[in-house]
C-alpha cells in the first residue's frame, strides 16, 4: 500500500478516511481487487472535481465575462511588471535617455 499510486490518490482526494483505511486493511490482506480500489478511487476524483467541472462550464457560458476577468487580470499584471522593470532599472542604473 505504502508508495502504490492509486492509494497515494486516495489519501489525497477521497474524504471518507474509513473508506481509504478500510480498502488499505483489505489490500494487504488480499480481500479487495484492484477493480474495486480504481472505482472507489474514481468515484473519489470526479466528486472531488465536480464543483471545479460545474464552474467551468458556468465561466464558459459567459465569454464576455471570461474576457473581461482575463483583461482585467492582464492589466494587474502589466502594472506590477512595470514597477518591477524600474526597480530594476534603478538598481542597475539603467536608463534609456
Amino acid at each position: 500500500v505504502e508508495g502504490n499510486p492509486v492509494f497515494i490518490y486516495h489519501q489525497a482526494f477521497n474524504p471518507d478516511a474509513a473508506e481509504v483505511a478500510d480498502l488499505e486493511a483489505r489490500y494487504r490482506e488480499g480481500k479487495v481487487g484492484d477493480v474495486e480500489v480504481k472505482n472507489k478511487l474514481a468515484r473519489a476524483l470526479n466528486a472531488h472535481l465536480e464543483p471545479i467541472r460545474l464552474r467551468r462550464a458556468e465561466l464558459l457560458a459567459q465569454p464576455g465575462l471570461l474576457r473581461d476577468i482575463l483583461h482585467e487580470g492582464s492589466r494587474k499584471a502589466r502594472a506590477v511588471a512595470q514597477d518591477t522593470l524600474a526597480r530594476v532599472r534603478a538598481a542597475v542604473k539603467l536608463s534609456y535617455r
